[in-house]
């Protein structure tokens, strides 16, 4: 597949069609005749459209050949802040916060402005917080709400609101803890809002995160197709994940099931995989942008339409909500402490370090019914 990123500068038609078929046409004094200079990305896009399948009626080289990136509506910028310094991480999303110590108490204004930008650039994260703790993890955690109640993992003894998600050095496992595009339990009837993920043991390469942005994804679908998703519910199902856990995993002697090194709760298959119906189209209580709600983990199906109605659909949107253009990608270190939203965009963990150990710790906040 061919992908195209325009770093764009005024061309004369004939350049463009060149640079896009990477062959000369005969043609050139009649195309530029008919469309002239190029002016911007929006004159390509309609030049290809019209020209190539008519220049080129038997190569099959259409516009559908194309992957063509999204532009526009990226603004990934930070504001500016009293007491913290943001760092946008990428053009779709993601920042970094620096002067803050999450291993003390924050004032009601470092962590105003905490909050702001988290629900500006969906994901933030801090480097260099070694000295936090379970403890300090939860407190930090609570400002942002009441504790959310995990649907899978225990906590520590301790810090009952504390998740460990661990690898073992020594584990291979097919599957592990948040791998494949997801948001965090949509099964639920109110999932989490927010999550915080602490970075302890980190491999020395491999054990990323990558998140997407569901609002920017849904800013640039077509007024049609938004208008044509608005009233429809998506139907989220731990049906996938409880199969893949219950015939990936050996219960240990005490009969619990574990992905890789996770220790799972006693699950409630039957809610778990009843799962519920949620607006596919949510809006953000907060901000009140609207976002694609779906991710092909636990989404399967539309209310009232029949699989093979409903599987086209879900199937291009998945793939839109995870464009590269809409993503970014974290390299942990130990020491960083991550929180993302998930009611504006997805993520996805990676299985690709064996032989080092990962060592993390989650926490989650209650979050509301979508609407």
């Amino acid at each position: 597949m061919i992908v195209f990123f325009f770093f764009f500068k005024q061309k004369t038609a004939y350049e463009m069609l060149r640079s896009l078929v990477g062959s000369e046409m005969c043609i050139r004094d009649s195309i530029n005749a008919e469309y002239g200079v190029i002016q911007s990305p929006s004159m390509a896009m309609r030049l290809a459209t019209q020209v190539i399948p008519r220049c080129y009626p038997s190569s099959g080289r259409s516009l559908s050949s194309l992957a063509l990136q999204p532009t526009g509506l990226f603004d990934n910028s930070a504001r500016e802040y009293q007491h913290i310094t943001v760092l946008p991480h990428a053009a779709a999303m993601g920042a970094e916060i620096c002067g803050v110590d999450l291993s003390k108490q924050l004032s009601p204004a470092v962590f105003a402005e905490i909050k702001d930008a988290l629900h500006r650039h969906h994901m933030v994260y801090f480097t260099g917080q070694e000295r936090m703790g379970h403890g300090d993890q939860q407190a930090f955690t609570e400002m942002f709400g009441e504790f959310g109640d995990d649907a899978y993992t225990q906590g520590l003894p301790d810090f009952p609101h504390v998740q460990p998600v661990v690898k073992e050095a020594t584990t291979k496992t097919p599957i592990i803890f948040g791998e494949g595009w997801h948001t965090d339990s949509p099964f639920l009837a109110a999932p989490p809002s927010i999550a915080v993920l602490r970075g302890v043991a980190i491999p020395p390469f491999g054990g990323d995160t990558l998140w997407s942005n569901t609002t920017l994804a849904y800013e640039h679908l077509s007024e049609v197709y938004q208008q044509m998703l608005a009233p429809l519910r998506v139907h989220m199902s731990a049906e996938a994940v409880v199969a893949c856990l219950e015939a990936s995993s050996n219960p240990d002697g005490r009969g619990k099931v574990r992905a890789s090194d996770v220790e799972m709760k006693d699950l409630d298959t039957k809610s778990m995989t009843d799962g519920s119906f949620h607006p596919l189209v949510r809006t953000h209580p907060v901000t009140g942008k609207k976002a694609l709600y779906l991710g092909r983990t636990y989404a399967c199906g539309i209310q009232g339409m029949s699989q093979e109605e409903s599987k086209p659909l879900l199937e291009f949107l998945e793939r839109h909500a995870t464009r590269v253009s809409f993503q970014c990608r974290l390299r942990w270190t130990a020491g960083t402490v991550c929180v993302w939203d998930n009611r504006s965009c997805l993520h996805h963990a990676f299985n690709d370090h064996d032989g080092f150990r990962r060592e993390m710790y989650r926490t989650t906040v209650k979050g509301e019914v979508p609407t």
